[in-house]
């Protein structure tokens, strides 16, 4: 079995030390209560809970696997599974960082974030369950009304039952203007959802008595493409305006896909045949709520591919330490032994600093990401919660793509290091590669991310969260110009920093003449822009390691990954750059 420790030390440096995440959230209505000795509860109990109840799932649900009965259109999730999500209700952490109001414990996103690393660390199929119940809150919250809350929201809230978001169809992946899901106005102000859903999370499971499905459908007479979409409440078992169930709805699972990973994680084909639905917030306005609940999966995702670097690299670090291997090329490590820890060879520390460079980079990454989510929702001032909105917003497709891209490449070299033990199933690091590969995948590939932040986030919405990094990062190299200890680093960054402001007028006088730039640029547009925003993080963490609480071993260990980082991860700039700069001309048509 492949261990997992939760790393709370590098948790709370990030959140207290890093990022005063105590500080802000205390500033913040409803904040005040947040003192560092609840949320330590908090962590380590959430530690406590994904140490004991789910790692030790993880290898057996992938092995499993989930079993679909085609007979009764239900799905029987891997053993133990069932159990844990009971234990997990019993336990409060469903409804974490729901609203008071509808019965949840009303703690900030940034706690969650971490609580969810926790999760996904120790098992990311089973995490995929609960995933979505967040982004239904969060579409029911923004859009729904008043008795759809009541009805819907608190036994989601609860854990009684899950939500999913269903959106894609055969003919229609990321391209959602294509979707022929219909929905035909019934009695009682429901409406009849007609037609065929694919790539479901959890479309079906044994969890819970209900799952509320959020579904994408068009209405008669509705416009074509994307502006004639409109979102519609189908539960399992219909559900009375007063919130009581009742039979079966006809909306049901037709298979579950056989997948590469995941396989603890029912996928499933949804087959809505006249099933009763509601209407949720404005007809023909259901991009709007799907983005809602959109936002939220993204960054939740980006989350995702930092729990599997954080896992990955605690069981290679491990092997490493262990394995015995030929002899350090300068002389024997270890002469009282057959051989050298393979620790001691220079490519393999490449491969461990890699994935610890982007474990705790991304760490802080996704942290900052989450806090800027808490400002926008809690303060009471209306131009710090826009200037968050507009920093998340921008962060969110970087957080996404490069964490889950580092995923990919953090997982290989796990596996790598482990050698031809890597690939055999028992040893368990090969799922951790198979898993990672779909999360660069769903809730949009790493193109579409792309094109999100260059296209839309940098182009359409005039850089606006942009120019708030640029002036954050420019400040802090103004704050430690003079700072003989950040040397290398702050001027490296302020450099690179330079160039991107350049790089990115450019972008848009290009994409003035032909569109097109916009996508030939975005996904090194979108890499270039991590690594500097990452590059960023690095230094603060330089620049707080003195007045911190970690120990001296720790704090020189951050700093040589810090170094690492900006040698050998940062100069990966330049090779985007280039790329960036040869144009649309350096794609000619392929035929």
């Amino acid at each position: 079995m492949t261990l997992y420790a939760a790393p709370l030390d590098d948790m709370r440096f990030a959140f207290y030390d890093l990022l005063g995440g105590d500080a802000v959230l205390a500033r913040l209505p409803g904040g005040e209560a947040l003192s560092r000795e609840l949320i330590d509860a908090v962590l380590n109990e959430a530690a406590r809970f994904n140490e004991q109840v789910l790692a030790p799932l993880n290898q057996k649900g992938d092995a499993e696997g989930c079993h679909f009965d085609r007979d009764t259109a239900s799905v029987r999730t891997p053993q133990g599974f069932r159990e844990a999500y009971a234990q997990y209700v019993d336990g409060g952490w469903a409804g974490l960082t729901a609203p008071e109001t509808y019965g949840g414990q009303g703690l900030p996103h940034s706690i969650g974030a971490l609580v969810k690393e926790m999760i996904d660390s120790a098992n990311l199929a089973w995490g995929t369950y609960p995933l979505l119940s967040q982004g239904a809150t969060d579409a029911l919250l923004a859009h729904g009304e008043d008795w759809q809350r009541e009805a819907f929201l608190k036994p989601i809230v609860e854990g009684r039952w899950t939500g999913t978001m269903c959106l894609t169809e055969p003919q229609a992946g990321s391209d959602l203007g294509l979707l022929k899901t219909r929905a035909e106005p019934g009695e009682n102000g429901t409406y009849r959802i007609t037609g065929t859903k694919i790539f479901i999370t959890a479309g079906e499971h044994d969890f819970t008595e209900n799952i509320v499905h959020l579904v994408l459908a068009r209405l008669p007479n509705a416009p074509a493409g994307s502006r004639g979409i409109s979102m519609f409440i189908v539960p399992k078992f219909k559900v009375d305006r007063d919130g009581a169930m009742g039979e079966r709805n006809a909306a049901a699972c037709g298979a579950i896909e056989h997948k590469m990973g995941l396989k603890g994680s029912a996928t499933c084909v949804m087959n809505f045949d006249g099933a009763e639905g509601y209407l949720i917030g404005q007809p023909h306005k259901g991009l709007m709520a799907m983005f809602t609940m959109m936002n939220a999966a993204r960054l939740a995702v980006g989350i995702q591919g930092l729990s599997l670097i954080e896992r990955a690299y605690q069981n290679s670090l491990a092997y490493c330490r262990e394995r015995l291997q030929m002899r350090a090329l300068s002389g024997a490590v270890a002469p009282d032994k057959a051989a050298d820890p393979i620790i001691v060879h220079p490519d393999v520390r490449r491969m461990l600093l890699t994935q610890r460079a982007f474990a705790e980079g991304g760490r802080a990454l996704a942290l900052y990401a989450a806090l800027q989510s808490d400002i926008e929702e809690r303060s009471e001032d209306a131009d710090e919660r826009a200037r968050a909105g507009e920093v998340l917003g921008f962060l969110i497709p970087i957080c996404k793509a490069l964490l889950t891209e580092a995923a990919v490449e953090c997982t290989y070299h796990a596996l790598q290091t482990y050698g031809g033990h890597g690939y055999i199933a028992e040893h368990g690091i090969e799922q951790f590669a198979r898993d990672a590969r779909i999360t660069t995948l769903y809730e949009g590939t790493t193109g579409i991310q792309a094109l999100d932040l260059l296209g839309r986030k940098v182009m359409q919405l005039q850089g606006a969260g942009l120019k708030h990094v640029l002036g954050d990062i420019a400040a802090f190299c103004q704050q430690h110009a003079g700072d003989e200890a950040l040397g290398t680093f702050v001027g490296p960054l302020a450099v690179h920093t330079k160039t991107w402001s350049d790089l990115t007028q450019e972008l848009g006088k290009r994409a003035q003449d032909d569109p097109d730039e916009i996508g030939a640029a975005a996904v090194d547009y979108l890499f270039y822009s991590g690594y500097i925003v990452l590059a960023w993080l690095w230094a603060r963490t330089v620049a707080t390691l003195d007045a911190s609480s970690l120990d001296a071993e720790t704090r020189s260990e951050k700093r040589d990954t810090a170094r690492f980082y900006f040698q050998r991860i940062l100069p990966r700039t330049h090779t985007h750059l280039a790329a960036m700069q040869s144009g649309l001309a350096g794609l000619p048509v392929v035929r």
